[in-house]
């Protein structure tokens, strides 16, 4: 057994821990941090791959974007709103849901041709590296200035969300 071998192991342990935990869970806050630890299960097999950036992506927008915000739902809603579903209809919907996506999942991977589309990357470096992929954004003029409009425009959010939530705070003193 390699070392490889052994953190693919233990990744795919995390992984289906994190993600049972998530299900079986009887408070919503520790399927929260099921949650997290199957997607940084994920994030790990990302840095397995050799692809860094959808590691960083993954842990940046999922772990800490995702779940913070799910907790923040869970934490500021009132007890009262907290209804509990029968188990029964929840694991039926469950298994719907399961055997749907991989009723789709097949039917996908029988009508492409995988084997024969090009792989994804950049010019210069290898595909899926945090440096070849910043290079191919700021340096071609294809995609710096939508680049640029999507980093005004989440920092226009950004100050929109501070400014609201300081004017509900001076509302209620």
């Amino acid at each position: 057994m390699t070392g490889t071998f052994l953190v693919f192991l233990v990744l795919c342990v995390a992984t289906i821990c994190g993600a049972l935990l998530t299900l079986w869970s009887r408070y919503v806050v520790h399927a929260a941090f099921g949650l997290m630890i199957s997607l940084l299960g994920v994030a790990g097999f990302y840095l397995l791959l050799g692809s860094d950036f959808l590691a960083v992506t993954q842990v940046v927008v999922y772990v800490g974007g995702v779940v913070v915000l799910y907790l923040f739902g869970v934490m500021l809603t009132p007890p009262d709103l907290e209804e509990r579903s029968k188990k029964r209809i929840a694991v039926v919907g469950g298994i719907a849901v399961l055997a749907l996506i991989g009723l789709l999942r097949s039917v996908f991977q029988l009508s492409a041709h995988w084997k024969n589309l090009p792989l994804a990357g950049t010019k210069e470096g290898e595909p899926g590296l945090i440096d070849s992929v910043g290079r191919s954004f700021l340096e071609s003029d294809r995609f710096l200035l939508p680049f640029e409009v999507a980093s005004v425009l989440l920092l226009v959010a950004l100050v929109g969300a501070v400014f609201l939530a300081r004017r509900k705070v001076e509302v209620e003193e």
